[in-house]
């Protein structure tokens, strides 16, 4: 919601509680009627962040080995890809519920700037893959001086 600033003549509470309706409505239709494209299959969620010189991608891999995790970027994309295997004492017992998905996943996604490649690091801690991605000098912001003629 975009609040601007009350001067006299611009405001009106209708308008106000119009804009507040859209935003209640917009968060139940993302919140409710979200279904996941891959009911039945697991995908890890993933939280992409910023910085001035990289990305800083974080994936939650509860139960995936390292072993079984695979990175590669090609240009300015990533590509990770993994599974999470069900233990076989596991599947000899009888379960009456169970949320978990096991399996092989694929997420890949492109950013903005082109990846210094050959300077990825990936950490992988208590089910936490953190992978750092620096941003290609040539695609960094430079000062440019200016010359005194």
């Amino acid at each position: 919601m975009e609040l601007t600033k009350y001067t006299p003549g611009n405001w009106s509470p209708f308008d106000t509680l119009e804009e507040l309706q859209s935003d209640i409505n917009r968060i139940f239709t993302r919140s409710l009627t979200r279904e996941k494209p891959w009911v039945g299959m697991f995908q890890p969620d993933l939280e992409i962040r910023e910085e001035s010189d990289a990305y800083v991608l974080s994936v939650d891999l509860p139960g995936v080995r390292k072993e079984d995790l695979n990175i590669s970027v090609h240009g300015n994309r990533l590509t990770l890809k993994g599974e999470r295997k069900q233990n076989k004492e596991n599947k000899e017992k009888g379960y009456h519920y169970s949320e978990k998905y096991y399996g092989a996943f694929t997420r890949s996604m492109e950013f903005p700037l082109e990846i210094q490649s050959d300077k990825v690091k990936a950490s992988y801690n208590d089910g936490v893959l953190q992978i750092v991605l620096p941003k290609a000098e040539s695609a960094k912001p430079r000062q440019v001086s200016i010359e005194v003629k």
